[in-house]
């Protein structure tokens, strides 16, 4: 086996104390492939939040009170009447600013910091590192001791943002059951439940919320209650990484759905008035 080429950083599997080996890695199989399709769908739902985050128009239904969770809550005098759920707290935005720019860095914040989009985000982006058997790109790594990864522990505070935002997603679907003629229900509104129902078993399975409720107990049988709570938060727990992918899906369905109503391009199935 030949030594590695002088020019190559002395670390990973190129480091002084593995084996001398030339090629960047012995594996055989698609070990790219992961990383790539988890960049690919970052980057796709980044896009499209982007755009519909500028795009100003086509968030809310006033027939039947469908509000986006994009602009949710909408509390600039800019919104269209009836969209401001919880008032009109500011004046007119500026056209460059958008109208969920309230709450959009709380909830990027909190999704950002999530201990599996790290994974996801630090393996695909970074490459720190890439897979198993993979040599990092960087010979140095401070892990999250120092600006800005040590940020990275803020999760646990975001947590409650996101809880309460769950709870104005779950509010905004419960004014969705709304049509001229009083109760309604329809397409949307399946939509708008689904939605809300992913995002609570991907907020409450987070690590922060499983730490909050039974982290710090050191005797399970003297709190029954928060045991309880503690097991049934563990079980979404183990299913955090598929919530985290499907709630990605599910807020831009909800969304591109009640653009598409919004807007008159289609109408909304509706099942009751």
């Amino acid at each position: 086996m030949s030594a590695p080429t002088a020019n190559r950083p002395a670390t990973g599997v190129f480091s002084p104390a593995r084996a001398q080996l030339d090629q960047r890695t012995l594996r055989t199989d698609r070990w790219w492939l992961p990383p790539l399709v988890t960049d690919l769908g970052l980057a796709a739902f980044i896009a499209y939040a982007t755009v519909r985050a500028f795009w100003g128009s086509s968030y809310w239904v006033e027939q039947y009170h469908y509000l986006t969770p994009f602009y949710s809550p909408c509390i600039s005098a800019s919104c269209v009447p009836g969209s401001s759920h919880l008032g009109v707290w500011f004046g007119h935005f500026p056209w460059w600013l958008p109208l969920g720019a309230f709450i959009l860095p709380f909830l990027l914040a909190f999704r950002i910091t999530c201990y599996y989009y790290r994974k996801a985000y630090y393996r695909a982006v970074w490459q720190s590192p890439t897979s198993c058997a993979i040599p990092e790109p960087r010979a140095h790594y401070s892990g999250e001791t120092r600006l800005p990864l040590i940020i990275q522990n803020s999760h646990r505070y975001f947590f409650y943002v996101a809880f309460l935002l769950a709870a104005l997603n779950t509010y905004d679907a419960i004014v969705a059951f709304h049509s001229p003629s009083g109760f309604g229900f329809g397409l949307g509104n399946v939509i708008l439940l689904i939605n809300v129902l992913l995002l609570w078993a991907y907020t409450l399975g987070c690590h922060s919320c499983r730490h909050a409720t039974g982290g710090r107990l050191k005797h399970f049988s003297r709190h029954p209650v928060r045991y309880w709570m503690w097991t049934q938060i563990s079980k979404l727990n183990t299913r955090h990484m598929q919530f985290a992918w499907i709630t990605l899906g599910t807020l831009a369905l909800t969304d591109f759905y009640i653009m598409l109503v919004s807007s008159g391009a289609i109408s909304d199935l509706r099942f009751i008035g």
